[in-house]
């Protein structure tokens, strides 16, 4: 599975290392992801999200079933 955040879409961005002498080096900054399982009262079911940090205070702020309603609004099959 890719590493993109399912509520926030948060993906890898490219950088680079750079050494005392200033030499860069191609790196990949990845985003926070956790595996979550989260419980969806509405539907008296576990969902299981991979969601990054900043995913999991969208979810705290807003509320589980408002995210994944947004989700399954987008096409994603939760």
């Amino acid at each position: 599975m890719a590493r993109v955040c399912q509520v926030t879409g948060k993906k890898p961005i490219t950088g680079h290392h750079v050494s005392f002498s200033n030499i860069k080096t191609k790196r990949r900054f990845l985003p926070n992801l956790q595996k979550k399982r989260f419980f969806l009262a509405e539907e008296d079911r576990w969902i299981s999200l991979k969601v990054s940090a900043d995913g999991l205070r969208t979810i705290n702020k807003r509320g589980l079933y408002a995210v994944v309603k947004e989700l399954r609004a987008a096409g994603q099959e939760i």
